[in-house]
């Protein structure tokens, strides 16, 4: 066994459908552990790799802001047995100017972010306390969570929030051997970039800044989920890792 593996541990992860989320998944499960996929369509592609893999997929089917996270997790577990790992990783956007924000959009954002997100946490650090067990809890930062960023008002409140929650929650849980972590991607790949993939001229003004001069995949986060959720990282508690080709350094 190596201080990188996973094997015995069963992680849920939160939107891991496609993008960020399944590369998440499938990094986990490489290493051993077994995938609980939250997410609010069937993610038959992520199951296909995981099982691939010879570790056990489990769905399950909810939309993060509507349903109870208390019943996501009690679903999980009646599914799975336990749990050890949580990955924060679903996450919306919605974009406009903030003097014309709407509350509707507000709350979209904050509430499936931030909220959902926290109580998630809560519901899988009871579990592991009830257990006496240690366990890792990851949430999906930003680099918003250290920037203002433009147009994104509530994606940049609510990612600047989950960065204080992952202090907060290090400190209260690291007694009972849970840590809290977060990685915070750069300009990613992904549905929620399209928009800004999509325009030549902000597309360039990003790539321009970013010094490995390319957009994230999934897969470079592989080893910053793996190692935050290992052995390895008994140690690093409360920290944000950013994953962002070298932006917040520019």
């Amino acid at each position: 066994m190596t201080r990188f593996d996973l094997h015995g541990r069963v992680a849920m992860v939160t939107g891991c459908n496609k993008g960020l989320g399944q590369g998440l998944a499938v990094a986990l499960a490489e290493a051993g552990a077994d995938i609980v996929g939250v997410s609010r369509r069937p993610a038959d592609e992520t199951r296909s790799r995981i099982e691939a893999l010879g570790r056990r997929y489990i769905g399950v089917e909810a939309e993060l802001g509507r349903d109870a996270p208390d019943s996501i997790v009690a679903r999980a577990l009646e599914a799975a047995g336990q749990l050890d790992i949580l990955v924060n990783n679903a996450g919306t956007i919605r974009r406009a100017p903030a003097l014309e924000f709407s509350e509707e959009d507000w709350d979209a954002v904050v509430d499936v972010n931030l909220k959902a997100a926290f109580f998630l946490a809560q519901a899988v650090a009871r579990h592991l306390v009830a257990r006496d067990a240690p366990g890792r809890i990851v949430n999906i930062a930003s680099v918003l969570s250290f920037q203002g960023g433009i147009r994104v008002p509530s994606y940049t409140a609510s990612k600047s929030g989950i960065l204080g929650l992952t202090r907060l929650l290090a400190n209260e849980w690291a007694a009972h051997g849970i840590t809290v972590n977060a990685i915070a991607p750069g300009y990613m790949a992904t549905d929620n970039t399209q928009a800004l993939r999509d325009d030549p001229t902000r597309s360039a003004e990003i790539l321009g800044r970013i010094p490995a001069g390319r957009w994230g995949t999934p897969e470079d986060l592989a080893g910053a989920i793996i190692f935050l959720c290992s052995d390895a990282a008994s140690y690093v508690n409360g920290h944000a890792l950013a994953v962002d080709g070298g932006w917040l350094a520019r």
